[in-house]
């Protein structure tokens, strides 16, 4: 799996240093976002990356890689959502936020592995536009979730559509640091 899980593990570790930096500035205020709001954050975020790829001129001077960071970042306090429900109020240090977030990312490596296995890295050949449009597709399946309470008939839940997003997101930056 040439170097997947060491690239993967640099890719989290700068997300995760964001994510505790900005606990530190704002607390645990994302844990009263309901799902769907987080979801819609993801979206945003997508919409943008799509936007920043299809377009030449560019207003504003973030590109991709802080968009898919964000992603990764709101998929996993998603996850935690699921995991812990939504409060009314701040209720989580810093320290029990990291220990949540590097358990949801462990689980998340866990199943990239086994897909990996199974797949045989062939995200390693897919452009990041493509990955871009599977988050946007994910998005669009966890949006129609949502809007079913959070019933499938037969389709996978809510949270491996936000671990599959988290691990395209990767992969695209994996892709981007390599150019």
């Amino acid at each position: 799996m040439q170097d997947t899980s060491k690239q993967y593990d640099a890719v989290v570790d700068t997300c995760k240093s964001l994510f505790i930096k900005k606990m530190s500035d704002y607390g645990s205020a994302w844990r009263i976002l309901r799902l769907p709001s987080l979801t819609d954050q993801i979206f945003i975020k997508a919409q943008r990356i799509r936007g920043l790829q299809q377009n030449d001129v560019r207003k504003v001077n973030e590109g991709e890689v802080s968009e898919f960071i964000g992603i990764i970042n709101y998929c996993i306090m998603a996850l935690i959502q699921l995991e812990k429900g939504v409060v009314e109020q701040p209720d989580l240090s810093t320290e029990d936020a990291t220990e949540l977030y590097e358990k949801q990312v462990a689980i998340t490596k866990q199943l990239m592995q086994d897909k990996n296995h199974d797949y045989g890295e062939a995200w390693r050949d897919m452009r990041v536009s493509s990955l871009t449009d599977l988050i946007l597709q994910k998005l669009l399946r966890v949006k129609q979730i949502e809007d079913n309470a959070g019933k499938t008939l037969v389709s996978e839940g809510i949270d491996a559509n936000y671990q599959d997003m988290i691990n395209y997101a990767i992969f695209a930056l994996i892709h981007l640091n390599e150019k």
